[in-house]
């Protein structure tokens, strides 16, 4: 089955050990045909740890989708206004970002994203990432 002209925003918060195993899946989706939009949390951004160096994952994520990252506010406003997107995915979707989507709060490009691609009633897919099983956050699921 083939994505050709799927646009697929992915926004990427700060698990960092399960960002390495993201990097085959998102090469198939390219050679299906998707056209996805890395969205990078602040985590993400300028954070620095063992499964990878921040800068390297942005380098990667340029280099498998064929655009740069959107990483400020400015950069997530028209994907509400023009429809920019078919889809959104938040993998790793982290507890603290799942919890922020509970409240609707929107304050990283990440959420943004969320927060403008529902205005236009699109659907948002996330993939749960968590070390502590949501144990804090969950309680906002309400």
């Amino acid at each position: 089955m083939g994505l050709k002209g799927v646009r697929i925003g992915w926004g990427f918060t700060g698990s960092h050990c399960t960002i390495p195993v993201l990097w085959p899946i998102l090469a198939e989706i390219v050679a299906m045909g998707a056209e996805v939009f890395p969205i990078l949390s602040p985590a993400v951004l300028a954070t620095d740890t063992r499964y990878g160096r921040a800068e390297e994952i942005r380098t990667r994520l340029q280099e498998l989708c064929g655009r740069e990252p959107w990483t400020d506010l400015v950069s997530i406003e028209p994907i509400g206004s023009k429809r920019l997107l078919d889809v959104m995915v938040v993998a790793p979707c982290t507890g603290n970002t799942l919890a922020k989507l509970a409240h609707g709060l929107s304050d990283t490009p990440v959420t943004f994203a969320c927060k403008a691609h529902l205005r236009n009633q699109r659907p948002v897919v996330l993939a749960l990432s968590t070390t502590d099983g949501l144990s804090g956050n969950a309680t906002n699921l309400d």
